[in-house]
């Protein structure tokens, strides 16, 4: 439907809200939702599509999909991370091994945490 009304973000990827990136027990703050907005925003300029920025406090997880990964392993693409990330205020950076995934932040619950909300 986007296409078809000359939208030109068209093709671009269904991103979850915000706050989904926050690890659970951290509030959520403007401040956390801005850091990671502006970590999102800078891995679009370098050219990555699919990915999620994790706010786990001083350490932060990128996550970026597995046909993207190649372009992530490189030394000059690690010296931008820690760039951008430790210039956003993160102690540690680091790029999540298994890529992209939509709901991993879900992967630190329990079953019975992940059924309350039922």
């Amino acid at each position: 439907m986007a296409r078809a009304a000359g939208l030109r973000v068209w093709d671009k990827p269904a991103s979850a809200c915000l706050s989904s990136r926050i690890e659970y027990g951290r509030p959520v703050t403007l401040e956390s939702l801005s850091t990671v907005e502006q970590g999102e925003d800078a891995l679009r300029m370098l050219g990555f599509r699919q990915f999620r920025v994790r706010h786990h406090g001083e350490i932060v997880r990128i996550e970026i999909a597995a046909e993207e990964m190649a372009a992530a392993l490189t030394a000059e693409m690690a010296a931008q991370f820690t760039k951008i990330f430790k210039g956003l205020g993160f102690k540690f950076v680091t790029l999540d091994m298994e890529g992209f995934r939509s709901g991993s932040m879900n992967r630190l619950l329990s079953a019975a945490q992940l059924m309350q909300d039922k």
